[in-house]
């Protein structure tokens, strides 16, 4: 199986230099991923594509191609199946119509189409010669299709390298942007919700590494809710590399803010001191970035002013993705890229809720209030945090809170958490509930308080993060099934 990765078009118009540079890293990324998956998998370098050759089977295959729309850097995936051609040109043209002819006659059947050729190497022809060569014998062959070059109901697509047809058998759309690390660090204010999650996924698709900072204002389900979508952001697009995940404990901040500022205030203080802390971790780790999923005037702590007032209480470079994009706009970016389900049920805490809240902050009036803090509660809560790999978040869970796995079934009842899409393809039998991970939380409560539950998923990470997270609401009878 052979897979044709084309590059994001911004990449394309690079300088030769850059251009090499992204398709290298590409490269890289790339190895990192798919050798999981296939460790004697092939990626050969092009100055315009990459090539994936690999002789897995076909569930891998399909672990593959999920990956390659995931990464970011990728245009688009042509999955392909080559066929060596003669030495002579004059014998090419019928051998390579009957194999398109083959594969795309049924495809093209009450159906406008056109042919696309993409040639590489020396021949005696152009790819407009094969094109008009291809359309006229596929309009001969099938009677009810009709040639429409723009916009047509199918492109037929092949590739011709040197003396190899590439066969375009499926055509993907890739992620876009630039390749994961090819671009400098980035800290993310993770809180978890749509916001916070759609904007750390567009720093990382923009080729970003990005580290995810969250201030834990007194929840520690809400905590455990954050690590569960910064652990899945970064699995689905960003695990060519590591990530960390840092948690600062700022509950005696919060309670610093009620009992010194003005109410009206809290809110532009409780976002630039979250920026103080987060402008001491950025400096020990080298990162000159700080993001957050701020949108004007989404709240009232967002209007341009106070967005301004904010920005000033540091010398960190400020990123707002989101910062003109509606909500609507952004809740459906998350169920695209599959955060919704965790936003949506994500448990939080705030105990910071302004009466009248300010919308056109003065700065003088802010430090003024921010005067009667106390900035060593600040630098310890800093000294505090807690920092912990993503791909680790696992272990650092179980380590904190002791989560029971069992490989057999006994008296306990099997609740299957996969979404509907994982557990069509690949049935639990042994199950005797579904329920989706992202409505877990609020159906566990209304099954039988004296019944014991065992999570299933695929790969036991959502089912010890949502037992934790059970527990922690009190139910002791729920543990993680791992057959």
């Amino acid at each position: 199986m052979k897979f044709i990765i084309k590059l994001f078009p911004e990449i394309m118009v690079k300088g030769t230099k850059a251009r090499k540079q992204f398709i290298k890293h590409l490269q890289s990324n790339l190895f990192t991923l798919l050798r999981r998956i296939d460790p004697d998998v092939q990626i050969k370098f092009f100055w315009d594509k990459l090539e994936v050759q690999t002789v897995a089977d076909a569930n891998a295959i399909e672990q593959m191609r999920q990956k390659l729309v995931t990464t970011p850097g990728i245009g688009f995936v042509f999955q392909v199946e080559p066929h060596p051609l003669p030495a002579a040109d004059e014998t090419v043209f019928p051998l390579i119509a009957e194999k398109v002819k083959q594969y795309y006659s049924a495809q093209i059947e009450n159906k406008t189409f056109c042919v696309r050729v993409r040639r590489s190497g020396n021949h005696e022809f152009t790819s407009i010669d094969l094109e008009r060569y291809l359309g006229a014998e596929l309009f001969e062959a099938v009677d009810s299709a009709k040639v429409q070059l723009k916009k047509p109901e199918v492109e037929v697509v092949i590739e011709l390298h040197d003396k190899t047809l590439n066969l375009v058998t499926q055509r993907l759309e890739g992620l876009g942007g630039f390749p994961h690390g090819s671009q400098d660090d980035v800290l993310s204010l993770m809180s978890g919700g749509y916001d916070s999650t759609v904007s750390s996924y567009m720093t990382m698709r923009r080729g970003s590494k990005t580290h995810f900072l969250f201030f834990n204002l007194g929840g520690s389900a809400h905590e455990v809710g954050v690590k569960q979508v910064s652990m899945f952001l970064w699995h689905k697009f960003g695990s060519s590399s590591r990530a960390k995940f840092i948690t600062v404990p700022f509950e005696k901040v919060v309670s610093d803010i009620l009992q010194n500022v003005d109410s009206s205030q809290m809110g532009v203080v409780l976002k630039r001191t979250m920026l103080k802390a987060g402008e001491l971790i950025a400096d020990e780790m080298g990162i000159d970035a700080m993001v957050t999923g701020e949108s004007i005037s989404q709240v009232s702590s967002q209007t341009i002013r106070n967005l301004s007032t904010i920005d000033k209480v540091t010398d960190k470079l400020i990123l707002r993705p989101l910062v003109t994009m509606d909500k609507t706009d952004i809740i459906e970016i998350a169920e695209r890229i599959g955060s919704a389900d965790f936003a949506k049920n994500m448990p939080e805490y705030c105990g910071v809720i302004s009466q009248n809240p300010t919308v056109r902050a003065n700065p003088k009036r802010i430090r003024y209030e921010e005067s009667k803090m106390s900035d060593q509660i600040l630098q310890d809560a800093v000294n505090s945090r807690e920092i912990v790999n993503v791909d680790e978040i696992i272990a650092d869970v179980n380590e904190a809170q002791h989560i029971e796995i069992v490989n057999e079934i006994r008296d306990e009842l099997v609740i299957d958490i996969r979404n509907d899409f994982e557990r069509k393809q690949s049935p639990a039998e042994f199950a005797n509930y579904e329920i989706p991970f992202d409505q877990l939380n609020q159906k566990f409560k209304n099954l039988c308080p004296k019944q014991d539950y065992l999570l299933y998923c695929s790969k036991g990470v959502m089912s010890q993060l949502h037992a934790l997270y059970l527990q922690e609401q009190g139910f002791n009878n729920v543990k993680v099934y791992r057959p």
